[in-house]
């Protein structure tokens, strides 16, 4: 395995970046050439005065994982090496700079590049599950036996099934060769009778195919991974804004903070229910990072009138929020990469693949009592067009209010409202696409797995509040939300999925407890959250070969419990956390241990564990919903040219709202040692 280091183009690049950041956030500190650059991009604030307060920090955070559900060992999953600038400056009539720069290497994508980089995956062959019949003529068979039944994957002619020739296999190779694939979700499923199809993993500079924008992932060649942070959306800034309390009549208060940054609204960790502001990057380490590590600053305007003290209330804040950059989703990660949550990187690439070059999936037609066929499309017939990622305009921004108040009696709580594009991605199927046999081009084709990626808007309302109880010596956090406008995959619908009101709500308790056989004289904290999600108008029933309609959970609860001890006068700190999600039967442990060795120098080791695994995770896939009848159909169907689902279903591709997070990665058992320096 050998390095050709980074390219010309990437330090041009990264040296750009980093004067830009530099002209931006420390303008003032490099005399009348930087303070009239910043002058240009910035209000005048006045003279600057007082020195600046700078924090420099590294950390190393290298991982490794075990085997996954081939069998195979992954090995080395992250060598991360992170570098962060903390600066603070006084300016002058009260404001003050806030700016945080963080530029991360992660070197996993050459020194595991078999796994993640530019020698990742293979060839691959896919299944067709046979009882013995004899292939009709209008599938293009030649009419030789299908075999015995094969329960894994079969051996093919490359990515075409010799026997099933509904595009000619020599095409389909030269489109898109078979190597740098794998079979989706095989890291964490078995195909097991299932759908099943290529998605390309390598670096898309060395592999395009499937590569395209889904909101800031997708299109990454290996630099753009090795180098995340250095990217067109300038993500090294982490923060980079200026703020001021100006104080008005009767003891009431202004805070104005304006620039790139997080809003936090949220009380919770690992799940969010408010905290939906700011989108976050899950491709740093699924959900286990920090929330303020892993969420993506945007440029917001933030407002908030402190009205002090009432008649009923203590406190009394009213903060409005806009954000105004342009659209950002959530980070799913890219396929390919070490942390794709829920497999979602990995369906979209190798839909994609599907409709820009053709490809087999396998299991697909059901020409005879137990046959399923692997079957070969073409260009434009299925899998993903396009990606409709909402262009920058005032209705594409976000638009946030909230009333914060403490009672008399102490209680904390919030009043929130918000208004936003869904950040999580939505599929719309049945769209344009060419019919397989008779070449016919339509715009619309109902329960086509042919699919638009979209982004709808979603509104919110919900609330907070923090309660302490002495009695017991513990604190307790609630939240609650509505949200209307979120959409759903469901199979039920001709276009595959529908729009429904979601209610989530958390509860969490804190309280430190002395436990004699940890420590007698330091408290250990025992944190545990219940997450509860219901979604309104549920729809699934129970059709021909199984049910149909919304896998998600209509009722879904997931717990964690945080267990961390303080020992050794608190520089050693070992600590476990667990996470069940109760509808998938996943569960997750992470036990780790913190050594800090001195004040600017931190080791932390630990793991990432998870028990259960798949079994409830099969639901509806859409082969047998029958766009182009009858030859989807299945076989002895009363109604063959009636397009609707029959239930026909497998791990693809719904299997992963069923799994969850948790469920999804039970295969990505980790170790890991982290390292972290203040300089």
């Amino acid at each position: 395995m050998t390095s050709k280091g980074t390219s010309p183009d990437m330090h041009s690049r990264i040296r750009r970046a980093i004067k830009g950041a530099a002209l931006l956030c420390f303008a003032g500190a490099f005399g009348p050439v930087g303070a009239q650059t910043a002058a240009n991009n910035l209000p005048d604030l006045g003279e600057i005065k007082d020195p600046w307060e700078v924090d420099f920090y590294y950390e190393n955070d290298t991982r490794a994982r075990g085997k996954d559900a081939t069998g195979s060992t992954v090995g080395l999953s992250k060598f991360r090496n992170t570098a962060q600038i903390d600066a603070t400056k006084n300016l002058t009539g009260g404001w003050v700079f806030r700016g945080i720069l963080r530029g991360t290497f992660d070197g996993v994508y050459r020194m595991n590049s078999d796994e993640y980089g530019r020698q990742a995956g293979g060839a691959i062959t896919l299944q067709s599950t046979a009882g013995g019949a004899r292939l009709p003529a209008a599938y293009g068979g030649l009419g030789a036996s299908s075999g015995g039944l094969v329960v894994d994957h079969d051996t093919v002619a490359g990515l075409g099934l010799v026997n099933n020739k509904f595009l000619n296999s020599s095409d389909l190779l030269a489109a898109s060769p078979n190597k740098g694939l794998r079979v989706l979700g095989d890291r964490w499923h078995p195909i097991a009778g299932g759908v099943a199809f290529a998605t390309p993993v390598r670096p898309c500079d060395t592999d395009h195919r499937g590569c395209a924008n889904f909101g800031g992932y997708g299109d990454q060649d290996r630099s753009d991974l090795e180098f995340p942070e250095f990217n067109s959306r300038l993500d090294f800034i982490r923060e980079a804004y200026v703020r001021n309390t100006i104080p008005l009549e009767e003891g009431k208060t202004l805070f104005l903070k304006l620039g790139k940054q997080q809003v936090v609204w949220g009380r919770t960790d690992l799940f969010r229910v408010l905290d939906v502001i700011n989108p976050v990057d899950y491709s740093r380490n699924n959900i286990y990072d920090e929330l303020q590590d892993i969420r993506i600053p945007m440029w917001i305007a933030q407002a908030e009138y402190r009205m002090g003290a009432g008649d009923i209330l203590q406190e009394r804040n009213l903060q409005v929020i806009w954000n105004f950059d342009k659209f950002r989703p959530n980070n799913l990660g890219q396929c390919g990469t070490a942390n794709v949550i829920l497999d979602a990187g990995c369906l979209f690439r190798g839909l994609k693949n599907l409709w820009d070059n053709g490809g087999t999936v396998a299991n697909f037609a059901n020409v005879a009592p137990d046959t399923l066929l692997a079957t070969n499309f073409g260009p434009g017939q299925i899998g993903l067009n396009r990606v409709h990622l909402p262009s920058w305009s005032l209705k594409n921004t976000q638009l946030g209010v909230k009333f914060e108040g403490v009672t008399k009696g102490g209680v904390s709580f919030s009043l929130n409202a918000l208004t936003f594009r869904s950040q999580l991605p939505s599929l719309h199927g049945g769209k344009r696409a060419v019919n397989a046999f008779t070449g016919e081009f339509r715009n619309a084709w109902p329960y086509l797995i042919s699919f638009d990626m979209e982004f709808p808007r979603v509104h919110l309302i919900g609330g907070s509040m923090d309660v302490a109880f002495e009695s017991i010596g513990a604190a307790v956090r609630v939240e609650a939300a509505v949200t209307k406008g979120e959409e759903f995959a469901n199979t039920l619908k001709p276009q595959l999925y529908s729009k429904n009101e979601v209610f989530r709500s958390v509860i969490g308790i804190d309280r430190p407890t002395f436990v004699p056989f940890i420590s007698t004289s330091r408290t250990t904290l025992f944190s545990g959250q219940i997450f509860y999600q219901h979604i309104f108008d549920h729809q699934r029933k129970s059709d021909q070969f199984g049910p149909v309609g919304m896998p998600d959970w209509e009722d879904n609860v997931i717990a964690t419990l945080l267990v961390k001890a303080f020992l050794m006068n608190d520089r050693l700190s070992p600590q476990v956390i667990f996470a069940r999600d109760f509808q998938a039967r996943a569960m997750a442990a992470a036990p780790s241990l913190e050594w800090l060795f001195s004040d600017n120098l931190k080791f932390t080791i630990g793991g990432n564990f998870k028990l259960g695994g798949i079994g409830r995770d099969k639901f509806d896939d859409c082969r047998s919903c029958n766009p182009w009848g009858p030859f989807t159909a299945p076989v002895g169907d009363s109604n063959p040219t009636t397009a609707y689902s029959r239930g026909l279903g497998g791990f693809e591709p719904l299997g992963r709202f069923r799994a969850g997070p948790i469920g999804a990665a039970f295969k990505e058992d980790e170790i890991f040692a982290t390292l972290r320096y203040k300089f």
